[in-house]
């Protein structure tokens, strides 16, 4: 499908991305940086030539990034008025703060709130948010920032170094948030003056500005308010948290609409646009349908649309689909301290994992996956097959060939062989396992079912359940097996730091560690690739690094990777939703009108 977003482009168009994509990679990786002065690397703004060096740098620029966005639509737009929301595939919005935030349906919301140092605009610049413009060190280690003056937080408290220093101290806690390890090659940050702050680096990072300091994306550096924390308490806080962002908490009960205001002190009085938005979270995929259709919703956010609705909103008049490359991937969890997936340990070679049973179980049912089929029937052709969890918007980080290097390809004899050699001959003998899905997954759950009953004989049970349902057992551990919706950066570190690792925020982190020492996955190679691809400034050696740990996470089934999705933005057409904030999973709303 993602060939649709080419083929409107004209032959100068498809030149100018091979142009751009040819300058951008034109660099020596030993020193990427090179040809590139203190001031292009400084603020308020980057070039857009720094911009993709950057992003090239770091491995993560493709051709989907140089696609031009949608063309203006004709339709007169006016500033204030209300947006209706409807959130798909959640029924409550369980918290706001950015120290907890672990779904996209969250952090969609709260980037509308919150604000960072700088954000990412829909052409993957790092712009400036609450920074107002910034220097960097001769070896790039040190970022100094100059915050904007007059910044008042929603309750009046002012904006100062100070908040940036006790949302670093507060991010870099484990114990108080799940983002801890995004600042690893952060070693301080320094307050100069109230209004300069001075970041210090272990080691280069060209997605610096993109990742650690960005408002949404990142999360460890989305500035929260001491004071409010204080007053509200952080349960308080995660319902209606104070921030400088475009938009305010006008109300918000667990399980009802979130109300958001305009911020009539925000920093650029010409956002947002909107005088309100309301946002209202709807489980079921055709209550989601029939609200937008009927005009008493008018954009989709949340989890992504299921894929039986995008034909059906494309062939509508009112309704206009914008599909992108989406950084993330669909996987299945295998819970590794349940039988028959048991594997209690996972750093021993793989010829010797695959000499024990449960490990030939989890091996069994991710090699009798037929991707093809799953997308095709379960996701109507939307998606790339997945073999891991780096994906094709990360450019060359991604490994094209890794559909023939993994172990988790497709192979049904071989997944008939080891099933048998595990106890389980055609299934038998096998429990059934209990899938758990959100609501709207069903369709999904019910072709993984029919693939495994035809390939191995096995049963497969499914338990729809809502999305926070299935992040607190997969936080707890709590499954046989767990769909897991994976999107956010455009950085390896998302698929990799975020989820592969022993000590990643979303490795059933509120588990018991002392019976379960680790989550779902954990391999000592993995953690050290992983935390060195993280902080290595050469794209080759990052690109090498990277692809490594991805493929052990394959051959060794952290999980049974499923595919790749794309992000359909799905809005009424007499909502104008500007190309610079078009960025996949984020809903920025702040220049976003409403037509008459």
């Amino acid at each position: 499908m993602l060939k649709n977003r080419f083929a409107h482009l004209t032959g100068k168009q498809k030149a100018a991305i091979a142009d751009d994509l040819r300058e951008a990679y034109d660099f020596d990786p030993r020193d990427p940086l090179f040809g590139l002065s203190k001031a292009q690397l400084s603020g308020p703004r980057l070039e857009r030539r720094t911009v993709l060096r950057l992003m090239a740098a770091a491995g993560t620029l493709s051709a989907a990034h140089l696609v031009p966005g949608l063309a203006p639509r004709p339709a007169s737009a006016q500033q204030g008025g209300t947006l209706q929301g409807g959130w798909s595939g959640v029924s409550e919005i369980r918290t706001l703060d950015p120290a907890r935030i672990d779904q996209v349906e969250q952090f969609q919301i709260s980037s509308n709130v919150l604000s960072g140092l700088t954000h990412i605009d829909g052409g993957f610049v790092a712009q400036p948010d609450l920074a107002a413009d910034w220097t960097v060190s001769d070896d790039g280690t040190a970022y100094t920032f100059n915050l904007r003056e007059g910044v008042t937080f929603h309750n009046g408290d002012p904006f100062t170094a100070d908040d940036v220093v006790f949302t670093y101290q507060r991010s870099k806690d484990p114990a108080q948030s799940i983002h801890s390890q995004v600042l690893a090659n952060v070693l301080d940050v320094e307050k100069i003056d109230d209004l300069t702050v001075r970041f210090r680096l272990a080691r280069p990072q060209a997605s610096f500005l993109v990742k650690t300091t960005e408002r949404a994306s990142g999360r460890a550096m989305t500035i929260v308010s001491r004071g409010a924390l204080e007053e509200l308490g952080e349960s308080q806080y995660g319902l209606t948290p104070v921030g400088t962002g475009p938009f305010r908490v006008a109300e918000h009960t667990l399980g009802q609409a979130v109300r958001l205001e305009a911020f009539e002190n925000y920093y650029d009085p010409s956002r947002p646009k909107l005088e309100r938005v309301d946002i209202r979270p709807i489980v079921e995929a055709e209550p989601l349908a029939a609200a937008l259709e009927a005009g008493d919703i008018q954009i989709v956010g949340g989890a992504p649309v299921p894929a039986e609705l995008i034909e059906r909103f494309q062939s509508n008049p009112d309704i206009v689909v914008d599909m992108a490359p989406r950084p993330g991937f669909y996987a299945i969890y295998m819970n590794p301290w349940r039988d028959p997936m048991r594997v209690p340990d996972f750093n021993k070679p793989l010829e010797e994992l695959l000499k024990e049973p449960g490990f030939k179980v989890r091996a069994a049912l991710a090699r009798a996956l037929d991707r093809d089929r799953f997308i095709e029937i379960g996701n109507l052709g939307f998606g790339v097959p997945s073999f891991g969890s780096i994906n094709p918007a990360l450019g060359t980080m991604y490994d094209p060939g890794i559909a023939e290097k993994s172990a988790q390809r497709y192979q049904p004899d071989s997944a008939r062989q080891l099933l048998a050699e595990a106890g389980f001959p055609g299934g038998e003998g096998m429990r059934p396992l209990v899938f758990t899905i959100i609501a709207d997954e069903r369709r999904r759950g019910q072709v993984l079912a029919d693939i495994m009953q035809r390939e191995l004989g096995v049963k497969i049970q499914l338990d729809a359940v809502d999305v926070t349902v299935v992040g607190d057992r997969r936080d707890r551990l709590d499954f046989d097996l767990l769909v897991q919706n994976s999107g956010g950066d455009f950085d390896p570190d998302d698929g990799l730091v975020d989820f592969m690792t022993t000590e990643s925020k979303f490795n059933a982190h509120s588990r018991d560690k002392e019976k379960y020492p680790f989550g779902y996955f954990s391999e000592e190679e993995v953690d050290r690739l992983v935390a060195e691809q993280s902080v290595t400034p050469d794209p080759e050696r990052r690109r090498e690094l990277v692809q490594q740990a991805n493929l052990i996470t394959s051959n060794k089934v952290a999980a049974m990777f499923v595919y790749h999705p794309v992000s359909p933005l799905v809005t009424r057409k007499e909502v104008s939703f500007p190309a610079e904030s078009r960025i996949p999973d984020l809903v920025d709303l702040d220049l976003v009108t409403v037509s008459s």
